[in-house]
């Protein structure tokens, strides 16, 4: 194929791939907490680490993993002790660090709004060696926690409570979820871009959720789902001249368009397959007169 011809399309593809595999398995823990839009918080944070790496000359990757991972503690740390005021303090912190990291790459030596836009929105021309190396790195430390410790996040996810009666540490995984939600932002955000990697967190999710209720089905549909359109939306975007965040967004939310249509003939279908088992299998419709039964007397 012409376009592995090509050394940025080969770390383009490749980081792509990785990207497909981390958002939505992070995704599916913050899709269970309802904390959807944790994603997109961070990748307001992670903006000051981007131009904190401008600005000294430092990597760009590294330094918004560094931020971001403290921002998402704090983060969680205003969910536990904000009470009231805890919405306030998020929005502060939003709206700070992309404000932050507007004023620091613009001081930095060089900067402009081109490096900017090449971090909010994904760039495939800009994907250094460097970075694949950090997004790999990275990428592993994401999947060994989502993959290997599934069963305590899951639990927590779905009932904390419940885990912290059980034993778990519940404030320790809840700390591991955000702080692996935030390097998921900065794996994807060369290829996605900060402002649209929440969606590649959430909507796979959404979309795997149309075909299945078990969490493991779920679980690998949504990485397939993920691994599809960001190499879809990497392809398109080099064939077709558009940018690759925007494309692989889309992508995803016509897969779950898609999935939605498909998924609700076969609900009714389900549906109408139990009723019928139910109806065969209850005695009252199988009851078969006996004897002592009165029968209706007729006239001679």
């Amino acid at each position: 194929m012409e376009i592995l011809n090509y050394a940025f399309m080969q770390r383009a593809l490749l980081a792509a791939v990785l990207v497909g595999i981390t958002a939505p398995a992070i995704g599916i823990y913050l899709v269970q907490r309802r904390q959807a839009l944790m994603g997109d918080g961070i990748g307001h944070v992670a903006m000051t680490g981007v131009g904190l790496g401008f600005l000294l000359s430092w990597s760009p990757v590294w330094m918004a993993t560094l931020v971001s991972v403290l921002g998402a503690v704090l983060m969680e740390l205003i969910r536990w002790y904000g009470k009231t005021r805890g919405d306030i303090a998020l929005a502060m912190l939003f709206y700070g660090g992309m404000a932050g990291g507007v004023m620091f790459i613009n001081l930095a030596p060089g900067g402009s709004n081109a490096n900017l836009t090449s971090y909010l929105f994904g760039s495939l021309s800009t994907v250094s060696e460097s970075d694949v190396t950090a997004i790999c790195v990275l990428a592993a430390f994401v999947v060994l926690v989502t993959v290997g410790l599934r069963r305590q996040l899951f639990a927590v996810s779905q009932d904390e409570e419940f885990a912290r009666v059980t034993g778990l540490p519940v404030r320790v995984l809840n700390l591991l979820t955000a702080v692996t939600a935030a390097v998921t932002v900065t794996v994807a955000m060369r290829v996605v871009g900060l402002l649209l990697v929440s969606a590649l967190m959430v909507v796979p999710v959404a979309a795997a959720q149309q075909l299945s209720r078990s969490f493991a089905a779920t679980f690998a549909i949504s990485v397939a789902i993920g691994v599809g359109v960001t190499l879809g939306g990497t392809v398109t975007s080099y064939y077709q001249d558009v940018p690759p965040g925007a494309t692989i967004v889309l992508l995803t939310i016509g897969a779950f368009i898609l999935l939605s249509l498909l998924a609700t003939p076969l609900a009714r279908r389900r549906a109408r397959a139990l009723a019928a088992a139910e109806h065969a299998s209850d005695p009252a419709e199988c009851k078969i007169p006996t004897a002592r039964e009165p029968r209706d007397e007729v006239g001679v």
